[in-house]
């Protein structure tokens, strides 16, 4: 795409004009999700797991006012470490260009950039949603209106344990964006495999996902598509442990008055250390797990489109 304002890096370019399996990394979770250097280290790892899966990893973020796709180890390193990053959804984006700031994506930014760039499949940790007590405050995530009109599949681990899973789903629902569980019923819930929620379809294999994205894409329903993929048995946490940590970190904010882009960051922090750490672990070993089976999607789509 010629866009002045976008920056796709060559391998990127070949690999999405061969219609080759590309996969879209936000970079909100290195530069506001984890501390350093996990922050680095797993966003590596990560795309070290979708290239051992025969895809191209794409993390996105802002640097300079320039939408870059695609980022080297430098950049990543500064992500990591520079606080002069902000962190970016679709109203930030007219600002941080013009102004030419640092900015990480958020699942509704890298969102935008991955569809100007002409990537179909985006793989996170977990996507915002309505916040518990959004009927008083009204915090609703940008994530979910952007799912309603920007044609990328986000392969996640559920809405973050933080959210009104209820509601997030009932909003989702409201317009028209499918929720796919990867073997499962179940909508997970991040830390945990399962919610209580169920999700709208069920789906065993990589290849019928591929399938019903490429029929979404081919019908020209506008949108996107939430993957739900269950953190792997072996690191899910205990589900009362994780409970009464959000409702401490939740506590916690109220009391100092954290609201609006800072919530997210300050409980996910905040449950990192009620829980001694327990939570980063899983956090980075569903964002790798996500990225396998996101990486499996992409690939399948890849055929299809190359067998057309």
């Amino acid at each position: 795409m010629n866009n002045r304002y976008l920056d796709i890096h060559p391998e990127i370019r070949d690999a999405l004009q061969q219609s080759k399996p590309v996969i879209a990394l936000e970079s909100t979770i290195i530069a506001h999700g984890m501390p350093y250097p996990e922050n680095v280290r797993t966003a590596k790892d990560v795309e070290q797991v979708i290239r051992e899966n025969a895809a191209v990893p794409a993390t996105i973020a802002i640097l300079k006012g320039k939408m870059k796709v695609g980022l080297t180890e430098n950049e990543l390193e500064f992500l990591a470490t520079s606080k002069d990053i902000q962190k970016v959804s679709r109203r930030d984006i007219p600002y941080i260009i013009s102004q030419k700031l640092h900015g990480a994506t958020t699942v509704a930014a890298t969102m935008i950039i991955a569809e100007l760039a002409g990537i179909k499949v985006f793989v996170t940790g977990g996507i915002g949603g309505v916040h518990r007590g959004a009927s008083e405050s009204f915090d609703i995530s940008a994530d979910l209106q952007e799912l309603t009109k920007t044609n990328v599949a986000v392969v996640c681990a559920g809405p973050k344990a933080i959210l009104d899973i209820g509601l997030t789903l009932e909003y989702l629902e409201t317009h028209g964006v499918p929720v796919i569980g990867f073997r499962t019923h179940d909508m997970p819930a991040f830390y945990t495999r399962t919610s209580g929620f169920l999700v709208d379809f069920r789906l065993d294999t990589e290849k019928e996902i591929a399938e019903l994205l490429n029929a979404k894409l081919k019908l020209g329903l506008q949108g996107g598509v939430v993957i739900a993929n269950p953190i792997p048995e072996e690191y899910e946490m205990d589900n009362d442990l994780i409970n009464k940590a959000i409702e401490q970190a939740l506590v916690q904010a109220k009391k100092l008055n954290i609201t609006g882009k800072k919530i997210t960051p300050f409980l996910l922090d905040a449950i990192k250390e009620i829980t001694k750490g327990k939570s980063l672990a899983s956090n980075i070993e569903l964002v790798k797990n996500n990225a396998k089976l996101g990486s499996k999607i992409a690939v399948e789509l890849s055929r299809i489109a190359q067998n057309r």
